[in-house]
């Protein structure tokens, strides 16, 4: 038992992979076998997620559930994991949407059944993976890894343009990997190490980098997450990425993959090179905002559903964005609030779309209308989403909205005046597409006779809706778990340094000298006392949030 609590993050890792291994071994026609077990692997990793989730320390600063081994001895490369209340959440959201994912795909794919789990089973992988490294090159062989499994996906199962949808997804997301890839060689090449924790601590302790040199790898690393997010002007694959994947792809692509990008963001790129991030931050929360109003004039004229939720997503990952580079805790803790509920809304939505595309084989506009009257408890869950995405309050769209545009305020009232104007649009593009689709008379004779929601249907809804209410009425849970992730990037980007380790990793032995990574243990360090409150936390913690708290080890103290 203790070795499973010391591991519960490479446990995470692997059971979607096991999952993918034992459907490797059943054969293509066993496809009732394949779904169920593609289905409970995927639960499990829920499970240990919410675990994970659960038992993260709210009053303790830094990385917990490390876990560190040497896997290359030249150049030092480790096995290097930990999460914080940032990756903590992301890998939340990723193991609660996969389960989503493999009911709604239950009748909905029936060529190649096996190979779409395995591939499905093998992405979630990748994503958590990404989640939770903390050495670079770990980092990048999770994110190259997880590219596969989704080209594979868009471009078998997807709709009449796969191919091009698929061949353009892994193009632009491979050519920001090179970028990132050629900044992690330079990294290495001027602090001889890998591991982020390392590498923020050096370049803490003593200027590394010239201006220059730090604008460079500061481009380098931001264009690959742009790309990923993505942020206006490298949205262009998104739409046709989303639109031609299946409604599983779609789901995934839109709640935990765009949200790689600004994980990247905050986890790498303000932390690694802070002077260059309040150097360009003026000009990428210019290109948020454009983002925000772009994406959703845009989706106002859509014709096609799915293409219409796709340029939502250009605008929705542009309030997080704007958050994240206000360089504020309000914005930032909004931003990260944004990412986990617009996984959750706009993946509600690609649900939905999907459920009605199978029921009518269209996503025009055109020729829906009056479906509330022949579909109404599908009407209604496709409501309470929409009205989610356009942040609602009492939903979980408007907390994290609300906080970004306050972050922008503190910042400069026409960010926030700009924000705000996304947010009015959204509401139009949103409640006009939901009045020409689902309000009115039925004008085409179609419609008369879809069938309403079935009662896995209706399992899969509720349980996004569940979700949305209880993140739009109690966000204290997950906002007060990313207290010291948020505090820990801002004293890096307000240049307070740091004098031990970077990113608040408590690891076990750290005080053995001259012995390097292959010496560190597991395990993460307890504070012991947790305040009374958010605000007694926050006046209790230390003056610097990236700073280590020293445990004694076997080898020696420090």
């Amino acid at each position: 038992m203790v070795w499973l609590a010391g591991h519960i993050l490479t446990i995470a890792i692997l059971l979607p992979l096991a999952g993918a291994f034992i459907v490797g071994f059943l054969g293509p026609a066993r496809t009732q076998q394949i779904r169920w077990v593609a289905l409970v692997s995927s639960l499990l990793t829920f499970l240990v997620s919410a675990i994970l989730y659960a038992r993260l320390r709210a009053d303790t600063p830094g990385m917990q559930f490390v876990e560190i081994h040497p896997w290359v001895t030249a150049p030092p490369i480790d096995y290097h994991l930990g999460v914080d209340g940032l990756s903590g959440l992301l890998i939340l959201l990723t193991g609660f949407l996969m389960p989503l994912c493999v009911l709604v795909s239950w009748t909905g794919i029936t060529k190649r059944v096996k190979e779409f789990f395995i591939f499905l089973l093998a992405l979630e992988t990748g994503m958590i993976g990404v989640f939770a490294s903390l050495d670079l090159v770990l980092f990048f062989v999770f994110w190259e890894v997880m590219l596969i499994p989704m080209y594979f996906l868009i471009g078998i199962w997807g709709h009449e343009r796969r191919i091009y949808a698929a061949v353009k997804f892994i193009l632009y997301t491979m050519a920001g990997s090179a970028l990132m890839f050629a900044g992690i060689i330079y990294l290495y090449s001027v602090t001889g190490t890998f591991d982020l924790v390392r590498i923020v601590a050096t370049f803490s302790n003593s200027p590394v980098l010239s201006p220059s040199t730090e604008r460079w790898l500061f481009l380098a690393f931001f264009v690959a997450f742009a790309i990923k997010v993505p942020l206006f002007p490298f949205h262009t694959w998104l739409p046709d990425a989303h639109v031609e994947a299946p409604t599983a792809g779609s789901v995934i692509l839109a709640g935990v993959l765009l949200k790689m990008g600004t994980y990247g963001m905050l986890r790498f790129c303000l932390p690694l090179f802070p002077h260059a991030s309040r150097e360009f931050a003026p000009l990428i929360i210019a290109l948020a905002i454009i983002g925000i109003i772009y994406g959703a004039l845009v989706a106002m004229v859509q014709p096609d559903l799915k293409k219409l939720v796709a340029y939502s997503s250009v605008a929705h990952l542009g309030f997080c964005v704007l958050g994240i580079f206000v360089l504020n805790t309000q914005g930032m803790e909004g931003a990260i609030y944004q990412m986990f509920s617009h996984g959750v809304s706009t993946g509600g939505l690609f649900i939905l779309v999907g459920l009605l595309y199978e029921r009518r084989h269209t996503r025009l506009i055109r020729e829906f209308g009056g479906l509330a009257t022949s579909l109404p408890v599908f009407s209604t869950f496709f409501l309470i989403v929409t009205l989610s995405s356009l942040g609602l309050p009492m939903l979980n769209g408007f907390v994290g909205e609300f906080l970004v545009i306050l972050g922008s305020l503190h910042q400069r009232a026409l960010y926030a005046a700009l924000a705000a104007v996304g947010v009015v649009l959204a509401a139009v593009y949103l409640l006009w597409m939901y009045q020409r689709a689902f309000l009115g008379e039925i004008t085409n004779d179609k419609n008369k006779s879809l069938l309403d929601c079935s009662a896995l249907e209706k399992f899969i809804l509720t349980t996004v809706v569940v979700v949305i209410l209880a993140m739009g009425i109690y966000p204290q849970p997950f906002l007060r778990r990313m207290d010291h992730s948020v505090d820990a990037v801002m004293s890096r980007v307000q240049g307070t340094g740091i004098r031990e380790q970077g990113l608040g990793i408590r690891e076990q032995g750290l005080g053995v000298r001259g012995q390097g990574l292959a010496d560190r243990k597991q395990g993460a360090a307890n504070t012991g006392n947790s305040p009374n409150s958010r605000l007694a936390a926050r006046a209790s913690r230390a003056p610097n949030p990236y700073s280590l708290i020293p445990i004694p080890s076997v080898g020696g103290g420090r």
